[in-house]
């Protein structure tokens, strides 16, 4: 029995750190990097069942960024990729919706333009940026990942970051995600999932995964009320026509669903709350940004 209780102790020992990061993320207004997906364009040698991106994250993304510009926290976000459904065939064919929502939360709420990065166009330049910025990450300056894609392109950064000998920066990158489809959806037979992402760093990143933030059963939980448009009324109908746009990104959605449930992980990044939804996004921004 005591044999037994000795290695209960020794193995909770082991997980007490990632059992203390699964609690909270402690983030006090340090650097933020986002990679987030919605590609338009098809896909077309993908045999799976989606040949283009969850868009999702065309009104997520702007959501995202109001939330952070509310906040004053602009000079903090130091990296964000997008269209990552890796390869990434650049848009030529239909509309590059994230384009258009970034560079629209760009010219309204100041953000540093050349930390964005279209991976459509852009990809080994994008990867790049991540990586040097994981490469500057210490106690003091950790940085903060927020998954808003399947995880090959995390993955190629931290290749790029060992294969420099930084492998001890990676010990102060906390990654944080909310969807399982992100975690793990591959793109391709020899991409890779989150917890290879994890392994390949040898466990020094560390995961945390929120409540799924889609409650598409309940319009009043989370930031997807399906075909309920009611709950974002207020939205559309702001005052502030730099909100209502937020809005108007959502509406591009070929689904037509209302759902802009990436958006979540900021929300609980700066708020410690992962039970947001369109009332408390409301009250979240007011009566401007």
């Amino acid at each position: 029995m005591k044999k037994h209780i000795s290695i209960i102790t020794f193995v909770f020992i082991i997980l007490l750190p990632n059992f203390l990061v699964a609690q909270a993320l402690n983030y006090n207004n340090n650097r933020i990097a986002c990679s987030a997906d919605g590609n338009a364009q098809p896909d077309l040698q993908y045999i799976g069942k989606y040949n283009y991106a969850d868009p999702d994250d065309w009104g997520a993304t702007p959501a995202a960024l109001a939330m952070l510009a509310k906040k004053h926290l602009q000079s903090k976000l130091v990296h964000f990729s997008y269209n990552n459904f890796m390869p990434s065939p650049p848009h030529t064919t239909v509309r590059n919706y994230m384009k258009e929502g970034v560079d629209g939360s760009i010219e309204r709420w100041n953000f540093d333009k050349n930390i964005f990065f279209d991976v459509g166009t852009q990809q080994k330049e994008a990867i790049e940026h991540l990586k040097k910025e994981i490469e500057k990450s210490t106690n003091e300056n950790p940085l903060y990942f927020i998954n808003m894609g399947p995880s090959e392109f995390l993955y190629q950064a931290i290749q790029l970051v060992l294969k420099d000998g930084k492998e001890d920066t990676l010990s102060f990158v906390y990654i944080l995600s909310h969807s399982n489809y992100n975690d793990n959806h591959l793109r391709r037979p020899n991409h890779h999932t989150i917890d290879q992402v994890i392994a390949l760093s040898e466990n020094r990143v560390r995961f945390k995964r929120i409540k799924d933030q889609n409650k598409k059963d309940n319009p009043d939980e989370g930031w997807s009320s399906n075909h309920d448009w009611s709950v974002w009324n207020w939205l559309k109908n702001h005052k502030n026509k730099d909100i209502s746009w937020i809005w108007k990104c959502m509406k591009k959605h070929n689904e037509k669903r209302a759902d802009i449930s990436d958006a979540g992980m900021i929300y609980y990044l700066i708020t410690g709350d992962e039970d947001g939804n369109p009332s408390k996004f409301q009250t979240f921004l007011g009566n401007q940004i």
